[in-house]
């Protein structure tokens, strides 16, 4: 195998199947990266965790087509992104060297066979194929991936549902403390269900946000009972989607409340992380919201001192003071883009809710944390 290539296009794509790498596997060949050079003049990059896979495909001169698995891949990586801005050489030499040439630099590096390296990109038993908007797509996981479970112990939790309803594709993330959900209009053919990591999610991200060739280009996504697959400008995701069944996120939702507020996310943003520099991790982060007549007065309290601070609001229903994890406030605030919001209350020991003021695009429900007697 024999190729030249852009140093910037090689970079580029290499750091985008860097995200399917995991160093933490029992299978030496996952470790690498599977280059493969082809007669028509392009350059496929393959790296898989078995749970993720992500192909790249760019342009390149290829002199000799063939295939190897680049074992270090982090050496690589680091190299290719250190080289001068400059045609790249490679090339496959005898007992699987690799020789890596610039006009003024050389580099060998170990490679092995790419039989070795499992088949990633074949998906039986299509049941779906569906289209995204890239952008909106990108917009819901950030809104929602943050709110599932990081514990690998916790079964389904640890994935972010995706559910295509007739008008609409909806998205819910939960931990058993906080959840969100999020919802955008589209017109669906049929009604379906799936369920990814989490963490393969923010690789998605990701992608998603280093794909800046078409900013209103759609995704596919092709559909089967195990596995999805998302094809994007020349690159080609495989994620393992996760077997059962999601909690009836829907049933979680209050129904009704005592206390309406309408504030600013600016306001509280601004004075949650005030009062966040004394709320101590020991005690859940704990902050104190206490609503009253047309003010919400946001406070906590340490050895070290104590915040006290006021904001003005509009409310309708009852007076209340409860407590909150701030941390989980603040993740939610901090993805809202609406400068006003709307939050529900019914009880001190029962969530909140926080909605948009009209509408239905969003929610975030919070647990409350007990505030101490004392």
């Amino acid at each position: 195998m024999k190729f030249y290539c852009d140093q910037q296009i090689l970079s580029k794509a290499l750091n985008t199947v860097s995200k399917a790498i995991t160093q933490r596997t029992t299978i030496p060949v996952l470790k690498g990266i599977l280059i493969t050079a082809t007669r028509d003049n392009k350059l496929k990059l393959t790296a898989s965790n078995l749970d993720l896979s992500i192909e790249r495909t760019v342009d390149a001169l290829v002199e000799e087509e063939g295939s190897i698995v680049i074992s270090d891949s982090k050496f690589f990586i680091d190299l290719i992104r250190k080289l001068p801005k400059d045609q790249i050489e490679i090339e496959v030499a005898e007992n699987h060297n690799v020789i890596i040439k610039t006009p003024n630099t050389k580099v060998k590096c170990v490679s092995q066979s790419a039989d070795e390296f499992p088949n990633t990109g074949e998906i039986e038993n299509i049941v779906a194929q569906l289209s995204f908007n890239k952008e909106i797509l990108k917009d819901m996981i950030r809104k929602t991936q943050f709110c599932a479970s990081i514990d690998e112990t916790k079964g389904i939790i640890i994935g972010v549902l995706m559910e295509l309803e007739e008008n609409s594709l909806n998205m819910a993330a939960l931990d058993g403390f906080r959840m969100a959900v999020t919802r955008e209009k589209m017109a669906n053919e049929r009604r379906d269900k799936i369920i990814i990591s989490a963490k393969i999610m923010n690789e998605i991200s990701k992608i998603l946000s280093e794909s800046t060739e078409e900013k209103d280009e759609n995704i596919d996504f092709i559909l089967s009972d195990k596995k999805a697959v998302m094809l994007l400008e020349g690159t080609k995701v495989v994620m393992r989607l996760l077997d059962g069944e999601f909690i009836s996120y829907k049933d979680i939702l209050p129904k009704e409340s005592g206390t309406v507020v309408k504030i600013s996310r600016n306001s509280m943003i601004e004075a949650i992380e005030r009062a966040s520099l004394l709320a101590k991790e020991g005690r859940n982060n704990l902050i104190r919201i206490k609503i009253q007549e047309n003010l919400m007065n946001i406070s906590s309290a340490s050895e070290e001192g104590s915040v006290n601070e006021d904001i003005i609001m509009e409310k309708t229903g009852n007076d209340l003071e409860i407590g909150f994890n701030s941390k989980y406030v603040m993740d939610a605030l901090k993805v809202i883009e609406d400068e006003m919001i709307k939050m529900e209350f019914n009880t001190a020991v029962k969530p909140c809710l926080i909605k948009p003021l009209e509408g239905n695009s969003y929610e975030y429900l919070i647990l409350p944390v007990r505030i101490p007697s004392n």
